[in-house]
């Protein structure tokens, strides 16, 4: 056996594949390791899970820690627990992922990070660890569920634009959407609550504001509803 990895028993850790996203791109948030091991190296917010808080409470609170990213709805991904994926001992990480309107959180390193940011699905630097892999399966899993799940309204400002919608879906599936579809769509499913709103301060012609109706949406799925993109 590896004498890097001779323990007693296996050490729990968690990490965090947190999704923003911008004008320009779908993004996860980043940390710069502070310590060895892969110091100065780039990975998603984690740490270990001390004996008297549960899993989903360590990885809050590594994020806050971390980033300063907070109140924030947390859904498990997958557990990686390859033997040799910590250089340091035998160490089992359960990953969540998260999707949060960027805007509405502002992000500073602490803790054993020595930075924090934002970087575009298509610009991840390379990753501590196994983190590459982690992040890999968040945008599988992400790809597919927000076609069944109204998850990515997460991503949006309480009050969204229909372009600023399509765009979102776009930006995760990584495909172009015919607007006139999307548009029949998704309002035929009556999810959307039309504001007496437009945009303000925009260049081009204000358009009409929208808000998800979550409650409505729960008891449309009590009855067999099925959201579909």
């Amino acid at each position: 056996m590896d004498d890097r990895i001779k323990c007693k028993q296996a050490h729990v850790t968690v990490d965090c594949v947190v999704f923003g996203l911008d004008e320009q791109d779908l993004k996860i948030l980043l940390i710069q390791r502070g310590y060895e091991p892969f110091k100065g190296s780039w990975a998603i917010p984690g740490g270990f899970v001390n004996a008297d808080e549960s899993l989903e409470a360590a990885a809050l609170r590594e994020l806050k820690e971390e980033t300063g990213v907070q109140d924030v709805f947390l859904e498990q991904l997958y557990t990686f627990g390859d033997v040799h994926r910590d250089p340091r001992r035998r160490i089992v990480t359960v990953a969540y992922y998260a999707l949060v309107n960027l805007r509405d959180h502002t992000i500073k390193a602490a803790t054993d990070a020595s930075n924090a940011a934002w970087f575009g699905v298509d610009d991840i630097p390379k990753l501590a660890f196994d983190h590459a892999r982690i992040v890999e399966t968040a945008l599988r899993r992400l790809r597919g569920k927000v076609r069944y799940e109204p998850i990515g309204f997460e991503l949006l400002p309480e009050k969204f634009t229909l372009t600023q919608l399509q765009r979102m879906y776009e930006k995760i599936l990584e495909q172009d959407i015919d607007k006139r579809n999307f548009r029949k769509k998704i309002l035929g499913m009556e999810l959307l609550k039309e504001l007496d709103e437009v945009q303000v301060d925009v260049a081009h012609r204000a358009a009409r504001l929208y808000r998800f109706d979550e409650k409505k949406y729960r008891q449309l799925r009590e009855k067999g509803f099925n959201f579909e993109i």
